[in-house]
């Protein structure tokens, strides 16, 4: 065992962002909601962890509601310098992955604003009566209706892909913010044999991007997540440690 892996050994139970727990590491991947930020707003501990990583810092988010353009815009009005080329956010990743590798043209596509506006600017088929795939992300659109559509196009042989599988993500209050998987949990619900594929966490595929990006082995990282389900899955899959934040609820 080198001295960086002692220094980064796998943690449980850490109420905040601590520098020091990732002082040993040459690349820090935090996750995004529940960790940096909740609802729009940084934690207390954001800016002292932010700024001791530096430019050691990277974002791996199941977030698939905005881009990582749009990210790294928001930190900056926080004060947090995080360009977007660190930042590999689930909902643009699977839809980056769907053109380049799956060479998807004709997509069904349900997200918010921003993804949508990014998939036409890549020439997507949004409105073909002949998906070739389904892509589902956080949208607040999506209804009982939609619902019964998605089933319906899947029963057809178009292949449903899920930005994510988390079903919430913590709140200030750390009570629980609805995300992606809470729609496919009720897609499941209506059609209990449904399958799907998805590139968010716990699959380690957004890790892979970023170590393969900055030259790094996985005993060079430490992964800063807030969900042991997903997160701590994806850092065991690839075997790079992780440090569990556990924050306290609000009083």
């Amino acid at each position: 065992m080198n001295a960086t892996t002692t220094l980064i050994s796998t943690v449980t139970g850490y109420p905040t962002l601590d520098p020091k727990a990732v002082a040993g590491a040459r690349l820090v991947i935090c996750d995004l909601d529940g960790c940096l930020i909740s609802e729009g707003e940084p934690f207390d501990d954001t800016a002292a962890f932010v700024d001791a990583c530096g430019s050691r810092l990277w974002i791996v988010s199941n977030c698939s509601d905005t881009t990582a353009d749009t990210i790294s815009e928001r930190l900056a009005g926080m004060g947090f310098d995080v360009p977007a080329a660190r930042i590999l956010l689930a909902g643009e990743i699977a839809m980056h992955h769907l053109i380049k590798v799956e060479q998807v043209h004709r997509l069904r596509l349900y997200a918010a604003a921003p993804i949508v506006e990014q998939a036409v600017v890549f020439g997507m088929d949004l409105e073909a009566h002949n998906p070739e795939a389904i892509l589902l992300c956080r949208d607040l659109n999506v209804s009982v209706e939609t619902f019964g559509l998605i089933l319906s196009e899947v029963a057809h042989g178009v292949p449903l892909w899920v930005a994510n599988e988390d079903l919430s993500h913590p709140g200030h209050d750390n009570q629980p913010v609805a995300e992606t998987g809470a729609l496919l949990a009720a897609l499941c619900a209506i059609r209990p044999s449904l399958t799907w594929q998805s590139l968010g966490k716990p699959n380690p595929t957004m890790l892979a991007m970023a170590l393969e990006r900055t030259g790094m082995n996985p005993t060079d990282a430490v992964f800063v997540g807030d969900n042991a389900l997903t997160d701590g899955r994806a850092a065991a899959a690839i075997g790079m440690a992780f440090i569990h934040i556990q924050r306290s609820p609000a009083r």
